[in-house]
Protein backbone atom coordinates (compact mmCIF):
# COMPACT_ATOMS: atom_id res chain seq x y z
CA UNK A 1 0.00 0.00 0.00
CA UNK A 2 1.37 3.33 0.69
CA UNK A 3 5.09 3.93 1.19
CA UNK A 4 4.62 6.27 3.99
CA UNK A 5 2.12 3.65 5.88
CA UNK A 6 3.37 2.70 9.58
CA UNK A 7 4.82 -0.99 9.54
CA UNK A 8 2.29 -1.21 12.48
CA UNK A 9 -0.07 -3.49 10.54
CA UNK A 10 1.16 -6.05 8.17
CA UNK A 11 0.56 -5.56 4.21
CA UNK A 12 -1.74 -8.88 3.93
CA UNK A 13 -3.63 -7.04 6.18
CA UNK A 14 -4.15 -3.64 4.38
CA UNK A 15 -4.94 -5.70 1.32
CA UNK A 16 -7.30 -7.69 2.91
CA UNK A 17 -8.95 -4.87 4.52
CA UNK A 18 -9.08 -2.96 1.27
CA UNK A 19 -10.75 -5.91 -0.63
CA UNK A 20 -13.44 -6.19 2.28
CA UNK A 21 -14.38 -2.81 1.48
CA UNK A 22 -14.65 -3.06 -1.44
CA UNK A 23 -16.81 -6.20 -1.16
CA UNK A 24 -19.07 -4.80 1.48
CA UNK A 25 -19.89 -1.04 0.35
CA UNK A 26 -23.13 -1.96 -1.01
CA UNK A 27 -24.13 -2.95 1.71
CA UNK A 28 -23.85 0.22 3.70
CA UNK A 29 -25.09 3.58 2.91
CA UNK A 30 -21.57 5.41 2.69
CA UNK A 31 -18.20 4.35 1.83
CA UNK A 32 -17.49 5.54 4.53
CA UNK A 33 -19.57 3.52 6.60
CA UNK A 34 -17.90 0.01 5.06
CA UNK A 35 -14.54 1.56 5.95
CA UNK A 36 -15.67 1.94 9.66
CA UNK A 37 -17.13 -1.89 9.53
CA UNK A 38 -13.77 -2.67 8.08
CA UNK A 39 -11.80 -1.38 10.56
CA UNK A 40 -13.89 -2.66 13.62
CA UNK A 41 -13.61 -6.01 12.43
CA UNK A 42 -10.37 -6.54 11.41
CA UNK A 43 -9.51 -4.46 14.66
CA UNK A 44 -7.52 -1.46 13.01
CA UNK A 45 -7.09 1.52 15.23
CA UNK A 46 -9.44 4.35 13.43
CA UNK A 47 -11.01 4.31 9.86
CA UNK A 48 -8.55 7.00 8.60
CA UNK A 49 -6.19 4.33 8.58
CA UNK A 50 -8.23 1.78 6.53
CA UNK A 51 -9.65 4.88 4.11
CA UNK A 52 -5.73 5.50 3.85
CA UNK A 53 -4.48 2.05 2.43
CA UNK A 54 -8.15 1.96 0.37
CA UNK A 55 -6.93 5.43 -1.37
CA UNK A 56 -3.46 4.39 -1.85
CA UNK A 57 -4.67 1.27 -3.91
CA UNK A 58 -6.94 3.29 -5.75
CA UNK A 59 -3.77 5.43 -7.07
CA UNK A 60 -1.70 2.51 -7.45
CA UNK A 61 -4.58 0.57 -9.44
CA UNK A 62 -4.58 3.53 -11.87
CA UNK A 63 -8.10 4.64 -10.61
CA UNK A 64 -7.22 7.66 -8.79
CA UNK A 65 -4.42 10.26 -9.40
CA UNK A 66 -1.21 10.48 -6.75
CA UNK A 67 1.99 8.62 -6.41
CA UNK A 68 1.90 5.18 -6.26
CA UNK A 69 3.71 3.13 -3.77
CA UNK A 70 6.45 1.71 -6.21
CA UNK A 71 7.30 5.80 -7.01
CA UNK A 72 6.96 6.32 -3.41
CA UNK A 73 9.84 3.78 -2.44
CA UNK A 74 11.87 4.87 -5.55
CA UNK A 75 11.66 8.56 -4.00
CA UNK A 76 12.61 7.50 -1.31
CA UNK A 77 15.67 5.54 -2.06
CA UNK A 78 16.94 8.43 -4.65
CA UNK A 79 16.49 10.74 -1.13
CA UNK A 80 18.40 8.43 0.97
CA UNK A 81 21.23 8.24 -2.20
CA UNK A 82 21.04 11.83 -2.83
CA UNK A 83 22.01 12.00 1.32
CA UNK A 84 24.85 9.81 0.96
CA UNK A 85 26.56 11.31 -1.46
CA UNK A 86 26.20 14.89 0.29
CA UNK A 87 27.90 13.46 3.01
CA UNK A 88 30.91 11.73 1.15
CA UNK A 89 31.26 14.85 -0.98
CA UNK A 90 31.41 16.91 2.52
CA UNK A 91 34.03 14.14 3.35
CA UNK A 92 36.07 14.66 0.27
CA UNK A 93 36.19 18.23 0.77
CA UNK A 94 37.40 18.49 3.98
CA UNK A 95 39.83 15.73 2.98
CA UNK A 96 41.18 18.09 0.25
CA UNK A 97 41.45 21.37 1.96
CA UNK A 98 43.57 19.26 5.06
CA UNK A 99 46.03 17.58 2.24
CA UNK A 100 46.27 21.17 0.48
CA UNK A 101 46.84 22.88 3.45
CA UNK A 102 49.33 20.27 4.02
CA UNK A 103 51.36 20.69 0.74
CA UNK A 104 51.94 24.67 1.41
CA UNK A 105 53.14 24.24 4.57
CA UNK A 106 56.87 24.99 4.31
CA UNK A 107 59.18 22.14 4.34
CA UNK A 108 62.02 21.75 6.76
Amino acid sequence: MSGSTSKRYPVELRERAVRMVAEIRADHESEWAAMAKVAELLGIGTVETVRKWCRQAEVDAGQRAGMTTEESAELKRLKRENAELKRANAILKSASIFFAAELDRPQR
